[in-house]
């Protein structure tokens, strides 16, 4: 009872935060996104009935918050398939870790993933991303590639929250070009950081209440292909979600100074010409968006900015690969 997974990072142009049932992990608002090829996380399982408890080891080192979340995700599959053998997970991400780069999102969706595999369970694609948002919110639009939507949805169970697919990588290759300007994990985790902003910041429901004609505009625009308009709504959405991050009691601040100077950077290169814009996750990581022509000047133009440590490139992915 053995298999192994590979799940891609995913980056919302139109953001998701905050729930609106947090037992279920529903989201409160839906999200688009895309997800990137170059982003990546490996998980293996193997269930074990010599094994006394689950383990997890993540990026070589045994991590206990994390394996409370992966056993609660197991916990639904293995009443599934009526089984109750403890597993061995090992998972590895070809990128920083809960650094805001989004490998809850590829770690949930690969988990769930070989998971399912590995106990005989058949699912669709759409089963399988319910599943993977009962780890991360986000991972259900991992088991999917290219441009993502995210479904509130209005069941009480969570079943008709689940993502699906917009567009093809192939049918719009666009690039991303990711400024890292921190490689350790963020003080303020997603989860924490949306359960703050829900209670506390006074801007909260305008954010809900505004989020169905961002999704209309950001679909619109990926249908038609329309650069502009999908950049126009993605800085308001991003600059929208962090807003109500500082907003929250205490503030919550994801950005460093090399956040700024990128966004400046981004914004200079919008003014030259230069076809590309920025969305920012809860992290302080920058995620420049770019038409493929764009791809060398915008990775110079961001290696150069003061504070960033590294500079990474992606075109757009497929989704859940199993094996």
């Amino acid at each position: 009872m053995q298999a192994r997974a590979r799940a891609r990072a995913n980056i919302a142009l139109v953001k998701y935060w905050g729930k609106s049932d947090a037992a279920l992990n529903i989201p409160a608002v839906g999200s688009i996104s895309i997800t990137l090829d170059g982003l990546w996380s490996d998980t293996e399982i193997e269930f074990d009935s010599k094994l006394t408890h689950d383990s997890l080891l993540l990026d070589g080192k045994e991590d206990a918050t994390q394996l409370r979340r992966v056993t609660t995700c197991l916990d639904l599959l293995r009443r599934e398939a009526d089984v109750e053998m403890p597993a061995r997970v090992v998972s590895h991400n070809n990128f920083p870790t809960g650094a805001g780069l989004a490998s809850s999102a590829s770690g949930f969706a690969a988990l769930v993933g070989a998971a399912t595999a590995a106990l005989g369970l058949e699912r669709s694609p759409t089963e399988l991303s319910i599943l993977a948002r009962r780890g991360s919110g986000s991972a259900a639009r991992s088991v999917f590639g290219g441009f993502v939507e995210m479904h509130v949805g209005e069941a009480s169970d969570g079943n008709d929250s689940y993502a699906t697919p917009l567009l093809a990588a192939d049918d719009w290759p666009l690039h991303v070009v990711i400024a890292v300007t921190e490689t350790g994990a963020k003080a303020t985790s997603s989860t924490k950081g949306m359960q703050s902003s829900e209670a506390t910041s006074p801007f909260y429901r305008a954010w809900v209440e505004s989020s169905p004609a961002d999704l209309d505009a950001a679909r619109s625009a990926i249908v038609s292909h329309d650069f502009d308009k999908l950049g126009e709504v993605a800085e308001h959405s991003c600059m929208k979600l962090h807003a109500l991050a500082m907003t929250s009691r205490p503030p919550i601040l994801y950005w460093n100074p090399a956040t700024l100077a990128c966004i400046d950077a981004v914004r200079a290169l919008r003014r030259s010409g230069v076809p590309v814009f920025f969305t920012i996750d809860a992290g302080p990581q920058l995620k420049a968006v770019c038409l493929p022509e764009a791809t060398d000047r915008v990775a110079a133009e961001l290696h150069d900015v003061s504070g960033v440590v590294d500079v990474l490139v992606t075109g757009l992915g497929p989704g859940l690969e199993m094996g």
